[in-house]
Formats: structure tokens, sequence, C-alpha cells
């Protein structure tokens, strides 16, 4: 496997864990802790973020030698949506709407201008 692909696999692998994290770290406390103070509620998201930071660090420093700064922000991006939505709907029990599905297909357009010409520390180039 291309080092490079290599790379973004481990980036983005790390970057969906570190979203899981600050994902539960924002928002369960709204379904867990909403009848307590909000101090609780924020040094609980504090100690979840904490772990977030382990995984979401190593992710941008490696996925930095393989992709821009720019293309790696765009893919965090579209992997905090890819882990919010099941997150929210089954989770937090909201209901499926249409605006997740567009807000997806602006990302995939993102992703796609971010990407198309590997830039310069993009993943077509070798």
């Amino acid at each position: 496997m291309h080092s490079k692909t290599l790379i973004f696999m481990q980036t983005a692998g790390l970057l969906t864990l570190s979203n899981l994290f600050m994902t539960f770290a924002w928002y369960a406390h709204l379904k867990e802790l909403n009848n307590r103070p909000w101090l609780i509620a924020a040094l609980a998201s504090w100690g979840i973020a904490l772990f977030e930071s382990c995984f979401q660090v190593p992710a941008t420093r490696i996925g930095c030698t393989a992709v821009s700064l720019g293309q790696l922000k765009i893919l965090q991006e579209a992997i905090t949506l890819t882990v919010f939505v099941p997150f929210a709907l089954y989770y937090m029990r909201e209901p499926l709407r249409w605006d997740y599905l567009w807000a997806g297909l602006c990302l995939v357009g993102a992703v796609y201008f971010m990407f198309r010409g590997g830039g310069p520390a993009g993943l077509q180039q070798g």
C-alpha cells in the first residue's frame, strides 16, 4: 500500500476516534446531565475531551505529513458529520432530517474541491 494512503487511513481512523469522544464531550451531557449544574457537565465534558486530544493530536501530526492543513481540516469536518449523524439519531433519539443529507452533500463538495488537485502535499503526488 502506498505510504501516503496508509498515512491518510491512519489519520482518518484516529480522527474518527477523536470525533467519537468529542461528540460525547460536547453533546452527551444534554441527555445524561441535563438535571445537574452546568459546572458538573463542563467538568465531565472536559474529562472526555482529554481523551479526544489523545487521538486528535497524533492524527493531525501524522496527517500533515501527507496532506495540506486545509485538506486535513475538511477531512476532519467530513468525519465529524459522519460521527454526529448516527450519534444524533441513535443516542440522542433525534429525528432523521433531510438537512443531514444536504449538509453531507455540501461536505462531499468541500472534500472534492480540497482534494481534486492533490495540492502541494496531496494524496496524488508520490
